[in-house]
């Protein structure tokens, strides 16, 4: 279990651990010139050994984060409070409750800390009558709060009365707290120091807020260089060396491969498949019933994630506005990347970082930047903060109109998932519509083009389904493909009707016309030639090549200009070199030199590719599009 101390300055926090664990929590000489808490600090208490326990076990260890109580040192506070399981709220018997006293408790309170003791200190210095008088003033502050229940112990460091009571009350809440391992749940540690030690070199220490770590695992610092792996060297847990440590310990990590300039405090350690670093963030957020204005959109706020500090400005999703004590969804636009994953607690302070404003759960650490308030992305957060997970990913399914991307949502929840599960999910509702939708948009496309096979796969996406992700697309289409409701002929998508079985009559026709295209002439053969060349009547011959075209078996450039496939393929591979050589860009000219063709068909060719989606007019030049395989080696 960690704890976590809290309270104004001067009432005894250092004192306290330092009398429970006999550690003096105050490193810096500049802390012991002025007598406070500047940084973090650090100690541990052992416990009795457990009924049961095998000899020579390790006997459990409480952790102590001491935290400084000035009030231009609450973002220090912050940064040790995200991550602790059990608050002890210091009070000082004489002074009573202080301003920090009230901020401290409203930092523990916006992080849904539920768990806690208060401790009435230097209890030596006031009678019974002053005890019982703090006693009320603090029930009469905690009574709005999650710590309403908390017990209240008075304590004197300094005689030692009270400390075997409150040893006994953290002994019974570390039993309490007790977490069951999680074998779902990927490594995650918030980094609240960082130094180097000579012989053994970068260290970081932090609180594991999710998963375990052993002794030689790789890692990801978050944010950081996408790719950057480090490797875990040695361990410590509860300030003993170990091969391997869990949530709810405090870790100190040396690792292998990273500078120590390299790593900040407020960066994450990561297991690699829980690697997120955002810049939006979707929140269910409350604002403090004490603050006496309204939190606004466009409001500029601090925001404390883990032991990281970071400015930002609020966009309420509900409303405008959120009233004191009320609770709403909000979006929050950071100036700079952080880590975060669904679950994970924030607080807000104002801009100048002079009170604490808000808190509340992330709902999405990939939060998009437009179409936040619509219906259906607020039905979309609600299924996100579905409690049970497995619920709120049904409910996801049900609610996205573009389908979920599985393997994302576990990286946002920091949860290992089998590689070998489907990647995508979309929901029934959302499949039959994106079928009719396709089959309309086919049917309408031949009517169109009767005389074209049909649009190539991407294209016939961007045409019936832009916004839908391109895997779950490709999912999707090779369903349909599969169980025939489509028909594909080469590169191109139809209705299984539009390319037909061939006629006696077409098909003698087609074997006179297949050897003459094969001869592969670049500036293609004429309708009326092909009738002359093979002794047809030229409107039959027009109406058979149609029919070869909606089966994919040649392309009609221009009406009656006609080529196989083969030369239109060496044509299109001619027009990916122009494009790969000129930045994605194909001009007329630059294709009519690299043909050898006049411009006027260099132009028709170029004009043909655009309307089947191998290219994209864009003024006067032709971009290859990125997202088609058509006339590619992977057309298939």
């Amino acid at each position: 279990m960690i704890v976590g101390t809290a309270g104004h300055i001067d009432h005894g926090k250092t004192t306290l651990v330092k009398a429970l664990t006999g550690v003096d929590t105050d490193r810096l000489p500049q802390e012991k010139a002025r007598g406070i808490s500047i940084e973090l600090g650090y100690a541990f208490l052992d416990l009795p050994a457990p009924p049961g326990a095998a000899p020579g076990e390790a006997p459990p260890r409480i952790g102590f984060i001491d935290v400084p109580g000035h009030e231009r040192l609450v973002h220090t506070m912050l940064a040790g409070a995200t991550g602790i399981d059990h608050a002890l709220l210091l009070v000082a018997a004489d002074d009573g409750v202080m301003p920090q006293t009230r901020e401290h408790l409203a930092v523990l309170s916006l992080l849904g800390l539920a768990q806690g003791t208060v401790v009435l200190t230097k209890a030596d210095r006031a009678d019974a009558a002053r005890l019982e008088a703090v006693r009320g003033e603090v029930a009469q502050l905690l009574a709005p709060t999650p710590l309403a229940a908390a017990p209240v112990l008075a304590v004197s460091a300094t005689t030692g009365d009270g400390l075997p009571a409150l040893r006994t009350r953290l002994a019974e809440a570390a039993a309490a707290a007790r977490r069951a391992a999680d074998p779902q749940a990927l490594f995650r540690l918030a980094i609240d120091r960082v130094f180097s030690l000579d012989g053994i070199g970068t260290v970081v220490t932090g609180t594991v807020h999710a998963g375990a770590v052993e002794v030689g695992d790789e890692l990801c610092l978050v944010p950081g260089d996408a790719g950057t792996v480090v490797r875990v060297r040695s361990l410590h847990a509860q300030n003993r060396p170990v091969t391997r440590a869990a949530a709810g310990q405090r870790c100190a990590l040396n690792l292998a491969g990273l500078a120590r300039e390299r790593i900040a405090r407020g960066q994450w350690l990561v297991a690699p498949g829980a690697a997120v670093a955002t810049g939006r963030i979707d929140v269910q957020l409350r604002l403090w019933h004490a603050e006496p204005r309204a939190l606004r959109s466009g409001t500029p706020v601090r925001v404390h994630l883990g032991a990281e500090s970071v400015e930002a400005s609020v966009a309420v999703l509900d409303g405008e506005a959120i009233a004191p004590g009320a609770s709403a969804r909000v979006q929050l636009v950071l100036r700079q990347p952080v880590g975060a994953w669904i679950g994970d607690r924030v607080v807000l302070r104002d801009a100048s970082a002079s009170r604490t404003l808000a808190g509340g759960v992330v709902i999405d650490p990939g939060a998009p930047a437009r179409y936040r308030r619509t219906p259906q992305r607020l039905a979309e957060l609600e299924a996100l903060a579905e409690p049970d997970a497995a619920a709120g990913e049904a409910a996801l399914v049900a609610a996205a109109p573009h389908g979920v991307d599985l393997a994302r949502l576990a990286r946002l929840r920091g949860r290992w998932r089998d590689p070998a599960a489907p990647a995508w999910a979309l929901g029934d509702a959302q499949s039959a519509a994106l079928r009719e939708k396709v089959l309309a948009t086919l049917r309408d496309f031949h009517a169109r083009a009767p005389d074209e096979a049909g649009p190539e796969a991407m294209r016939l996406r961007r045409l019936a389904a832009p916004r839908l992700p391109e895997p779950l697309w490709r999912e999707q289409l090779a369903g349909w493909l599969a169980t025939g409701l489509l028909g594909r002929s080469g590169g191109f998508v139809q209705l299984p009707d539009h390319g037909s079985r061939l006629s006696a009559l077409d098909q003698r026709i087609a074997d006179k016309v297949r050897p003459i295209l094969a001869r592969g002439v670049a500036d293609g053969v004429w309708a009326r030639d092909l009738a002359r060349d093979t002794q047809e009547p030229e409107a039959l011959m027009r109406t058979t090549l149609a029919r070869l075209a909606q089966r994919g078996e040649l392309h009609q450039v221009v009406r009656d200009l006609c080529y196989d496939e083969a030369t239109l393929r060496g044509l299109a591979r001619l027009a990916r070199g122009v494009a790969e050589a000129h930045g994605g860009e194909v001009t007329a000219a630059g294709f009519r030199d690299a043909t050898g063709l006049g411009r006027k068909r260099a132009i028709q060719i170029l004009e043909y590719f655009d309307r089947i989606g191998l290219l994209r007019r864009v003024g006067d030049v032709h971009r290859l599009r990125r997202d088609t395989a058509l006339f590619g080696e992977d057309e298939a």
